[in-house]
């Protein structure tokens, strides 16, 4: 898998178009959830995009410390379906680490994980902390690397 890490502002209209068509994809319509995926806070991450023969397969967008949480963090991690099979989802996890730890100068990271995803997490050194909680009315729990 070919890894790009852009700043909002780096990416032309078609990574964009695909990053928010993938996203979709996955969040609102395979799961079923409704939730406003456009938050605002797209401009303050860097997009850690994952091709695989020019298609947008894997993604996720990482903060520096203090912008989302108090630590660095990793969000709206997402893998198309039909390449889960194909552990890119582990690929876009190591590359989302790997820059946050090059740009940001730490490896203090939080995320807010689907409780159903925490072994995939701990894989990559996440703990729990915490209660789990809802968020768009699906289980979730914050894990922390350090």
């Amino acid at each position: 898998m070919e890894i790009k890490v852009k700043a909002f502002e780096e990416l032309n209209l078609h990574e964009l178009y695909e990053v928010l068509q993938l996203r979709a994809e996955v969040f609102v319509v395979e799961q079923n959830c409704v939730y406003q995926d456009i938050d605002g806070k797209d401009e303050k991450a860097l997009h850690v995009l994952g091709f695989e023969n020019g298609t947008l397969l894997a993604y996720t967008r990482i903060f520096p410390p203090g912008i989302y949480f108090t630590e660095a963090a990793i969000g709206r991690v997402v893998v198309k379906s039909s390449s889960r099979k194909n552990k890119f989802g582990h690929d876009i996890m190591k590359a989302s680490i790997e820059a946050i730890e090059e740009r940001f100068d730490t490896s203090n990271i939080k995320l807010s994980a689907q409780t159903y995803l925490t072994k995939f997490y701990e894989s990559h050194g996440f703990e729990q902390v915490g209660e789990g909680y809802l968020e768009d009315g699906i289980p979730h729990i914050a894990m922390i690397k350090k």
